[in-house]
């Protein structure tokens, strides 16, 4: 039985009506309005930051998207990771210390040369700063002579560059601090962009004077904040802005074989979930399994998103080479299992109103979402929808984006959607350990659900200290089907991710990792 009534089936067509509208409305519109060859590139995202702060919530992603802020590694197309502020590196015989080579000749964009300990303070500001840190590694020691960096670890970190590599540990000038506010007027940083003026809905970045790694091509880049999907792609077709991140399925077709358009469009390393909060009702293991295979994802992704979401099963998406295929899903969609593990667990409708209740209490949850994403309430609404035929009442709460880390520290939700990047480190690791692994007294607080299980945390440990891939990889296995078998997350779908620009420009590129929209290789197409 399908999900949709007449409100959702609205929703749905009306994604297709809008790229349609979009085709007919606009066409003819495009490339030949374009900025790019006036030395201003305009790009349209969706921006989640207050403040260019890089150790504030995870603000340090918008930072490195803008091309302001640069780590020591970087990702390339395949998740390799890569030389970047560092030219090379090394790790000792006991796998404790690390040793980094800072780049020669590298300056921030203040005109201050990035030794190693400036890289040195930067880390250290960052551990001060924000408890995220110590969930990447916990170091002894961090020491730096001339452009030599060395951290010793407390214990063996296999995947010490790729931590290195996430936004968090973007590199900034700790002695620019005192004359500037980072978070209002962005830090000092080596990318080719610097920032000129910042407000949630606007960033204005002028040319890094001081750039190391070749032409900066723009003089000036504006980045509006455009939330509304639909809103975004209409001012990619007009040529209000030359390119545009994340458009969403049902404006594709507008773009897709229009030949003023480019469109770079990959599986991406997401997946969209709930996590769910165990402290309250679906403690029950069968309330969550109930739950898990109430909801039609087959249908979600298929139909209501248009086949550009893949149906959700396990924590890492089948774009890695995780064991996608052969982990069981034990609660597969089954509506029918569903009501009858309500039944077993003690939860009826005794009052005939359509919500189960049990000693009193009705089978009420709420679904925290944020719509930043335009996919995200489409999910939550279908989910309410296929529940309710079961006797759940599923309350969508909407918050703004902002909110959603620390209502996940404090467990402030029954469900809590988010769409994750899960091996924002190279490897699912950090995503699976962060979530799933047990918080003991804050020690992994970004798991606020109060999920917890031995043997989970028995294979974490393992991981943690393992350098061999082969053994990594099938830990990582492992760690799914546990998590899976547990109902500890609703796994809802895996999206592909796009950016789509004007012919104008050249050198655009969605990369898998989600970090890279503005470089310097984007210049004007003068072909």
């Amino acid at each position: 039985m399908k999900i949709f009534n007449g409100k959702k089936l609205w929703k749905a067509v009306s994604l297709g009506l809008c790229g349609a509208a979009l085709t007919v409305i606009l066409a003819g519109c495009g490339s030949e309005n374009s900025s790019a060859d006036k030395g201003v590139l305009k790009v349209g995202v969706t921006n989640f930051a207050d403040t260019l702060e890089p150790t504030q919530n995870y603000f340090g992603w918008v930072v490195m998207r803008y091309g302001l802020g640069e780590c020591l590694t970087k990702f390339d197309e395949k998740m390799n990771v890569q030389p970047w502020l560092a030219e090379s590196w090394s790790i000792s015989e006991d796998h404790l210390t690390w040793t980094f080579k800072i780049r020669d000749g590298v300056k921030f964009s203040n005109g201050d040369p990035l030794t190693a300990e400036a890289v040195k303070a930067s880390i250290e500001r960052t551990f001060a700063k924000n408890n995220r840190a110590a969930t990447f590694f916990k170091y002894k020691e961090i020491k730096a002579e001339g452009q030599t960096l060395t951290i010793v670890t407390e214990k063996p970190m296999p995947n010490m560059p790729g931590f290195l590599a996430d936004p968090l540990f973007i590199i900034v000038d700790t002695n620019a601090e005192g004359s500037r506010d980072f978070a209002k007027e962005g830090p000092i940083c080596t990318g080719p962009y610097m920032v000129e003026s910042f407000v949630k809905e606007k960033a204005v970045m002028k040319k890094n004077p001081n750039y190391w790694d070749g032409d900066v091509p723009f003089e000036t880049v504006e980045v509006p904040s455009i939330d509304d999907p639909n809103t975004r792609a209409m001012a990619l077709q007009s040529g209000e802005v030359d390119m545009a991140v994340n458009i969403a399925a049902g404006d594709m077709d507008t773009f897709r074989g229009n030949d003023k358009f480019d469109v770079d469009e990959i599986s991406s390393l997401r997946v969209v979930l709930a996590r769910l909060n165990q402290k309250g009702i679906l403690k029950d293991d069968k309330v969550r399994a109930a739950l898990i295979c109430g909801c039609d994802r087959e249908t979600y992704n298929n139909v209501l998103l248009k086949g550009t979401f893949l149906p959700g099963k396990a924590p890492v998406p089948p774009s890695m080479d995780y064991g996608f295929d052969q982990l069981t899903d034990p609660n597969a969609y089954n509506p029918e299992r569903a009501a009858q593990l309500l039944d077993e667990a003690g939860w009826k409708d005794t009052d005939g109103d359509g919500i189960r209740e049990k000693d009193g209490q009705p089978l009420k949850l709420d679904f925290v979402v944020y719509n930043s994403r335009a996919e995200l309430p489409l999910y939550a609404e279908a989910v309410q929808a296929d529940l309710k035929k079961l006797g759940f009442d599923i309350n969508i709460k909407t918050v703004d984006y902002n909110l959603v880390d620390q209502m996940g520290i404090k467990g402030e939700y029954d469900l809590l959607i988010s769409n994750i990047t899960t091996a924002n480190t190279g490897d699912p690791e950090i995503f699976l350990s962060w979530y799933w692994k047990t918080n003991h007294n804050g020690d992994n607080p970004q798991n606020g659900s109060g999920y917890s299980n031995p043997a989970l945390d028995a294979k974490f440990n393992e991981l943690a200290v393992e350098f061999d891939k082969s053994k990594r990889r099938q830990l990582m296995i492992d760690i799914q089907q546990i998590i899976m078998n547990d109902g500890a997350a609703l796994f809802l779908g895996y999206p592909q991710t796009n950016i789509v620009s004007s012919k104008a420009l050249a050198g655009v590129k969605m990369y898998p990792s989600d970090y890279y929209w503005i470089t310097n290789l984007i210049k004007p197409n003068n072909k």
